[in-house]
């Protein structure tokens, strides 16, 4: 295959999915429960990663292996459950942002019920200002938060090193803002009520791609799965 996308309609792109999430190591039934809570209690739960992202995050964990994960954007708590499961023979120390005290409320709900508060600290507040406040490296850095924040959270962690020197991060939603970060006629699926916080989305995300890729200090792969991954780690000094 000389390309590296295929040509799926919407339909067959959802009969894919569900196609690679039967035939994937499914997550625990308690990840799966707090999956369908936050489907349903939530009016943008689409902000929260899939259920195939999440048995994803346990397996990039458990392959990894890191010591001390980050995370910017909490939402739910979902991501950071599963990052909890995927590092139950490291014992990672987990650290999640969060700014909305909506989902504040909702992550510190799930944390105490699910009991995962002996690894996992979530730290409230704007993530440009409490990325600041972080000491030491993290071992596996994960991004899925405001889409206008990439630029400046991830050179806050290049700058001030907290990504350890064998270690890669992603970040997520960064190709596709729903399709249209590659050009505003890619989506028209998305409804008009959301379609220019998209739009937004992609310019802010094109931007970040763009520069991110022109950073010398570090190599990056950007993945067409989910909804954009990009792959980053330092390059050898």
């Amino acid at each position: 295959m000389l390309g590296s996308v295929l040509p799926f309609t919407e339909d067959v792109a959802d009969r894919v999915g569900e196609y690679c999430e039967t035939r994937s190591t499914q997550i625990p039934d308690a990840l799966r429960k707090h999956w369908e809570y936050t489907r349903g209690k939530f009016s943008d739960a689409d902000k929260m990663s899939s259920r195939l992202q999440g048995a994803w995050m346990i397996f990039t964990a458990k392959d990894r292996k890191p010591k001390r994960v980050l995370e910017i954007g909490c939402f739910s708590g979902y991501s950071a459950l599963a990052w909890y499961e995927g590092t139950k023979d490291t014992q990672a120390e987990i650290v999640t942002l969060e700014l909305s005290p909506k989902m504040i409320v909702a992550s510190r709900k799930a944390f105490q019920e699910y009991g995962v508060e002996d690894r996992v600290k979530l730290i409230e507040g704007p993530a440009d200002q409490t990325l600041k406040t972080l000491t030491g490296e993290f071992d596996l850095i994960f991004v899925d938060a405001n889409k206008d924040g990439y630029e400046n959270y991830v050179k806050t962690i290049l700058d001030q090193k907290l990504l350890s020197p064998t270690a890669s991060f992603c970040a997520t939603t960064v190709l596709f803002a729903r399709g249209l970060t590659i050009g505003p006629d890619c989506a028209p699926w998305v409804n008009d009520h959301v379609r220019q916080y998209w739009l937004n989305c992609g310019q802010a995300l094109d931007g970040f791609n763009t520069r991110l890729v022109q950073d010398p200090r570090v190599h990056v792969i950007v993945l067409p799965v989910f909804d954009g991954v990009s792959q980053i780690k330092w390059k050898e000094s």
